[in-house]
């Protein structure tokens, strides 16, 4: 097999044509009867077609946010099949989707008991089927991400968090982005630069991360319009997977307030983007996080080419609308009902623990009503 590009708490193959490698790849390992994850959008848009291999089984049933009953779903293909392995194709739903697949195809239900903020983490092991992971999309960076995010009820979307959580192979290909629409990679995109912000910006010490978190903040804020007006530009989809990419890598430092109040918001049955809403969430959080890392604030304005920290929020603004996002939950067929309640689910969410500054229930439902 050829060596990995790069080898950071998994071994990742980057660049186009890559996906030609998975034959190779689950040879190697001696994985010969994997069961494909991935969605029906992916089925139309031909990418299974792409990977050069036989799958002992399909299984296609995933929501764009995950459900525990799409991971049980799942489990019974897996088991019906005798499935020896796991290629999930797709953006961050089919990859988080076959990750939890593969932990409760030898871990005991429920699946709940394994989230992180119910004490899950310990109860992890890699007694697991290997899972190979091919991102069609540049965003959550789920394909080298220690997290699965799955949603439970109505209002609880819980990330199930380990070492060994983490796929076994990413294999990042651009070309495969090439068709992704404007609007996808737009709300993409923006989850990428949410994910290296909130990471540089994180309360954790991780020099290393940060290095990561800030190379792929000016990957993506500088390659993100091109993207998104060019589809076919192959330099920058590669850019956008890259950071893509990076941000996933450096949430070894946690994230914070965007993503606390994204999970429970994107619990709701009306099925909203993770990305679109973090792209929302993104300028009232730095606003309200300003205070507390003015020096990581400057630091990012320095790395994308503004003058201060205090222009970083309406920078985001004007990214976001370049790009075509909408601004404001409204203009996603919210409600305000639909925001009552979640206050509280953010504040107990995972993320906000290392948040730079200290939330509280009366905060994070301001920032729900600023940006409604």
């Amino acid at each position: 097999m050829p060596l990995p590009t790069i080898s950071y708490l998994t071994d990742i193959h980057f660049s186009p044509g890559a996906v030609t490698l998975l034959p190779e790849i689950l040879a190697e390992k001696r994985l010969k009867r994997p069961l494909l994850v991935t969605d029906a959008g992916i089925v139309a848009a031909g990418l299974v077609d792409r990977l050069d291999c036989d799958m002992a089984a399909t299984f296609t049933d995933v929501s764009p946010n995950p459900t525990q009953q799409n991971v049980m779903d799942g489990v019974a293909v897996f088991q019906h099949a005798e499935c020896d392995s796991i290629v999930a194709l797709g953006g961050g739903s089919p990859i988080d989707c076959a990750k939890a697949i593969s932990l409760m195809a030898t871990h005991e239900e429920p699946l709940e008991q394994y989230a992180l903020i119910r004490g899950g983490l310990p109860k992890i092991t890699g007694d697991k089927p290997q899972v190979v992971a091919i991102p069609t999309t540049s965003g959550t960076g789920s394909e080298v991400g220690r997290a699965t995010l799955i949603v439970f009820d109505a209002t609880t979307k819980l990330a199930i968090v380990g070492r060994s959580i983490i796929p076994d192979v990413a294999i990042c290909d651009p070309n495969l982005t090439l068709t992704l629409p404007a609007g996808l990679t737009a709300a993409t995109g923006m989850d990428a630069i949410s994910h290296c912000v909130e990471t540089f910006c994180s309360t954790k010490f991780n020099p290393i991360a940060d290095a990561i978190a800030a190379d792929g903040l000016q990957r993506g804020c500088n390659n993100l319009r091109t993207a998104v007006n060019d589809g076919d530009h192959l330099q920058a989809r590669s850019e956008m997977m890259m950071a893509s990419m990076q941000g996933a890598l450096a949430f070894q430092k946690g994230l914070g307030m965007i993503h606390s109040l994204s999970h429970p918001l994107g619990a709701i049955p009306k099925q909203l983007h993770h990305g679109t809403l973090n792209s929302i969430f993104l300028p009232h959080v730095l606003r309200f996080n300003a205070e507390a890392c003015p020096e990581k604030m400057s630091r990012m304005a320095s790395v994308i080419g503004l003058s201060s920290g205090s222009e970083l929020p309406d920078y985001f603004e004007q990214l976001a609308n370049d790009a075509g996002l909408p601004s404001r939950l409204s203009n996603l067929g919210t409600t305000m009902a639909d925001l009552m309640g979640l206050a509280e689910r953010a504040l107990a969410d995972h993320s906000t623990a290392t948040n730079p500054r200290p939330m509280t229930v009366e905060n994070c439902a301001a920032i729900y009503f600023a940006a409604f």
